[in-house]
């Protein structure tokens, strides 16, 4: 019995040896190759697969100098404002979240884009505590080895904006029909404030809760000082 104990626990520390040099090695390459597909993509392929569903991925990388700097500073603006400054997990914002709900608000999120962009990258939606773990690990390895000015680029070209459309590229032309460099900051502001729901909204033709929510975005930028902010990434 103690020689298989033994056994398991060499098994068990060589698999968990392999995952970490395995996931170090990929978010090392990732850091410089363009990312062309992420886990959520593939995870809506098989789900419309499973369903009988016909589901085009529509989704084309554009390095940071061809994407908006509207967008990129909406969606700061929008989705995580301290994003220069934190490691990867707002702890003020998660502090906010829960007294909120202890005081009988909705709970809330509290994700950061690099813990977004971790879990579009690299692993599948819903809520568990095994995903939340893996969340975290790969967090902290794009935060440690990652550029802050990487990590918004891979978001904005990996995040799901409607059925079958990834990145930035793609949700301009399908909304806009123009390209990723040329939004401008109402249309930036629109596609940032569908993101807690983008299979639900639609940025070309919003109702009045989106109107409010990118005019709300739009005074956050410039309460951040404008697109100069970027340069603090």
């Amino acid at each position: 019995m103690r020689e298989w104990r033994q056994q398991a626990w060499r098994v068990l520390w060589r698999t968990l040896l392999g995952f970490v040099v395995c996931s170090l090695v990929l978010v090392l390459l990732l850091r410089v190759v363009p990312v062309f597909g992420s886990m959520v993509m593939v995870e809506r392929k098989v789900q419309s697969w499973i369903a009988g569903e016909s589901l085009d991925i529509r989704h084309q990388w554009q390095p940071w100098q061809r994407l908006s700097d509207h967008a990129k500073l909406a969606v700061i603006a929008a989705e995580d404002q301290r994003f220069p400054l934190h490691h990867g997990f707002d702890f003020a914002e998660m502090r906010r979240a829960w007294e909120a709900s202890r005081n009988g608000g909705r709970l809330r999120g509290a994700s950061t884009i690099s813990q977004q962009t971790a879990k579009n990258l690299f692993l599948w939606t819903g809520r568990s505590w095994v995903r939340k773990g893996l969340e975290a690990w790969f967090t902290l390895l794009i935060e440690a080895l990652w550029p802050k000015q990487r990590i918004l680029e891979v978001y904005l070209n990996i995040v799901e904006w409607d059925s079958g459309v990834f990145g930035l590229e793609a949700a301009s032309r399908h909304y806009f029909g123009v390209a990723a460099d040329q939004l401008s900051e109402a249309q930036a502001s629109r596609l940032a404030a569908i993101l807690p729901d983008p299979r639900g909204r639609d940025a070309a033709r919003p109702g009045p809760q989106v109107e409010r929510r990118s005019a709300w975005i739009r005074q956050q930028m410039r309460n951040l000082g404008g697109t100069g902010y970027l340069e603090r990434l």
